[in-house]
């Protein structure tokens, strides 16, 4: 029992690892890299708990190769060169190259990440990367660029309900228990898709029953036991989305107080101050947009000052864009825009571009019409001229819906001057 319940329940075979179907399900593009033995280096993108060191490992015991193992915490520059050294001279004895896996990737300085070029390039490694931040902010772009990047969800309801059922039917000391799941609302809800969350939340309430063999599992229970536990949380689960929901609800929702709270709840807890800021900068564009435009500026110079000052003064520029973004006017049309865009295109599929619009490079290009009957905007008045810019499917569609603030007024008196009727409502 020294070992915790999530560590004695890790899966050993693709057969055992639970969810991730689109990645190592039949037939999906890592199961079947996997089957044929070799793969290249990729990094894997998901919130916490649900199975990217997992995944790693199964790896590495399928091809039987050498398998390193860093974490971006405590390793530096000379822990990466040795093991890459390690793995150089390993690599006579293994068909497949020595898999290094390095956790929380995103926390390597830019020399640490460059100085896995080399042996990422020539093969020398096999890197599988982890992490719960964006890559493409985090991870320096040549190594990206040598790194298939695969994304891993919250495992749904189905997944953990599996999971707790392999827990109760597979793990020595639970069978032992007569153990009733009568309610898993509260369980499934704070784990917030989080497999070892789930598995931690599982065995606690069971150690808690003391030396009980008949334990019956209710949500009350469940509540019950994590409010007796409050450390046994970090700030990766519940509590964490919890909060920056709140904060992102009250910017939203115009009240600077609230939002001042809930960023000093996220300050005084620990919690990442590139984080916060990441949201600053996604709320300004998605809650305040046009409404403000100055607002993803300011929420933007706050990520970089940040970045530049570090912490604990760092708190004071995320104060100043918080409060300017809570009492800024509101707008979410250029959200509401692309949502809608998607929407469009996911129904309508690959349209052809209609061919003044097209791009005529070649004198071929140009024999079939490409670009013909373009009219440039600025060869004429007031830099403007009335011409379809839609497929010809979708030429009426209108998908952009300003909204009734100052600054959108203004832009959408501008359409109905340039397009009349087209930006009536």
């Amino acid at each position: 029992m020294a070992q915790p319940l999530a560590e004695r329940l890790r899966p050993k075979t693709l057969d055992e690892y639970i969810g991730q179907k689109h990645l190592v399900g039949q037939g999906a593009v890592l199961r079947k890299m996997i089957e044929a033995g070799r793969i290249s280096s990729f990094i894997l993108w998901g919130p916490p708990g649900v199975g990217k060191t997992t995944l790693a490992q199964i790896i590495a015991h399928k091809l039987e190769t050498p398998f390193y193992t860093l974490s971006a915490v405590t390793s530096g520059v000379k822990d990466v060169r040795d093991v890459i050294e390690k793995a150089r001279n390993n690599r006579f004895f293994s068909q497949a190259s020595p898999i290094l896996f390095i956790d929380e990737i995103h926390r390597f300085s830019k020399s640490q990440q460059d100085s896995l070029l080399g042996a990422v390039e020539t093969g020398i490694v096999t890197l599988i990367g982890a992490t719960t931040e964006n890559p493409s902010f985090e991870v320096i772009r040549p190594l990206l660029s040598r790194c298939q990047l695969y994304v891993l969800k919250s495992l749904e309801k189905e997944d953990l309900l599996e999971l707790l059922n392999n827990a109760l039917t597979r793990d020595v000391y639970l069978k032992e228990k007569k153990i009733e799941l009568a309610e898993t609302d509260a369980m499934l809800r704070y784990s917030g898709g989080d497999a070892r969350k789930l598995l931690n939340i599982l065995e606690l309430v069971v150690e808690a029953e003391g030396a009980s063999d008949q334990i019956r599992i209710t949500d009350d229970k469940v509540v019950e036991r994590l409010q007796q536990n409050p450390l046994a949380y970090d700030k990766e689960g519940e509590m964490h989305y919890d909060i920056i929901s709140a904060f992102i609800k009250s910017i939203r929702g115009s009240d600077p107080d609230g939002a001042l709270y809930w960023l000093a709840r996220m300050v005084e807890g620990g919690e990442d101050p590139a984080f916060i800021a990441r949201r600053l900068v996604i709320s300004a564009s998605e809650d305040i947009g046009l409404a403000n435009p100055n607002a993803l500026l300011l929420a933007n110079a706050a990520f970089d000052a940040v970045m530049k000052i570090g912490w604990p003064e760092g708190r004071i520029p995320l104060a100043e864009a918080t409060v300017y973004l809570a009492t800024s006017p509101k707008s979410n049309s250029a959200y509401a825009g692309i949502n809608g865009a998607l929407e469009l295109v996911r129904e309508t599929g690959n349209l052809p571009v209609p061919l003044h619009l097209r791009n005529a490079p070649t004198k071929l290009m140009k024999q079939l019409g490409y670009g013909k009957e373009y009219k440039y905007a600025h060869a004429y008045e007031g830099n403007f001229v009335n011409q379809q810019f839609l497929p010809d499917e979708v030429k009426d569609q209108r998908i952009w819906h300003p909204q009734n603030n100052a600054q959108e007024v203004k832009l959408k008196e501008r359409m109905q001057t340039l397009w009349g009727d087209r930006f009536k409502d």
